[in-house]
């Protein structure tokens, strides 16, 4: 089978992205990985496909980690979807929504920046103490769409992510599912740094949209922090997050903005 792809990243987060709106394509976990293999495929860390949605939405993402399995949502992956989908689209949007597994995910495009609105996160649960491969954590955890915990550090640059992250990632804890893992450097009230390691990738990515979401809502709960927040990724951009607390404690309108950028595009055959 040959398929046409275009290669996207956000701020570094890489995909493959496929024009599924006639349903022909039906790819097997297997193939996904193939594609999203770094030595013999394309390479990203995920796959999406833009599918017809049905009432209440313009269009449906699918999206599937390197290894193969769906995932409910992806911030990075959003951006990037919305933005492929708008130029295949004969109609040209101002603002889109569409649908996935985690809800109906609103978009605007500014420039060659997308801001996304998420769904809004749930499951928060702060300072929780871990056994963390022999050593004690503080880690906080909330659903941003995925889950995520969240783990503050003086410097993130001396953090064995590979090591911490991924025993976090599979803590007894967080099971079965497992979690996606933050590491945090706070800047200013209004500013973090962050490292992220991805359930599914089984590594550390350059970006994680809704990990950033995620580290943005913790520090400004544990640290009283100021909005929007900026956040700084590995893929050296400094993305934004905003929301708004209501009373009863509940997170709305969460926002991300930052880039949707399109790498190449090509034939491959599988």
């Amino acid at each position: 089978m040959t398929l046409n792809f275009t290669k996207m990243n956000g701020a570094g987060n890489d995909f493959v992205v496929l024009d599924n709106r006639d349903g022909s394509l039906n790819l097997t976990g297997d193939q996904i990985a193939l594609l999203c293999n770094r030595q013999r495929g394309i390479g990203a860390d995920g796959l999406l496909a833009v599918e017809k949605a049905g009432k209440g939405a313009d269009f449906r993402m699918r999206y599937y980690n390197a290894d193969g399995g769906e995932a409910e949502m992806c911030g990075n992956g959003a951006r990037c979807f919305a933005r492929f989908a708008n130029d295949i689209s004969a109609e040209k949007f101002e603002t889109m929504k569409f649908e996935t597994p985690a809800g109906i995910i609103g978009a605007e495009f500014e420039g060659d920046q997308v801001r996304i609105e998420l769904s809004e996160p749930f499951d928060l649960e702060m300072e929780t103490d871990l056994a963390v491969d022999g050593e004690l954590m503080t880690v906080h955890s909330i659903n941003t769409g995925v889950p995520h915990a969240v783990v503050f550090e003086e410097d993130i640059e001396a953090i064995d992510i590979r090591r911490f992250g991924r025993a976090i990632r599979r803590h007894d804890h967080f099971s079965p599912a497992g979690t996606n893992v933050n590491f945090v450097q706070v800047i200013a009230p209004d500013h973090i740094a962050i490292r992220t390691y991805e359930r599914g990738v089984e590594d550390e990515t350059l970006a994680c949209g809704t990990g950033m979401v995620a580290s943005a809502i913790l520090h400004f709960e544990l640290n009283d922090g100021d909005r929007p927040v900026k956040v700084d990724v590995r893929g050296g951009e400094t993305l934004e997050v905003s929301f708004r607390k209501t009373r009863d404690g509940d997170f709305k309108d969460v926002r991300l903005l930052g880039p949707a950028e399109i790498t190449y595009t090509g034939v491959i055959e599988i």
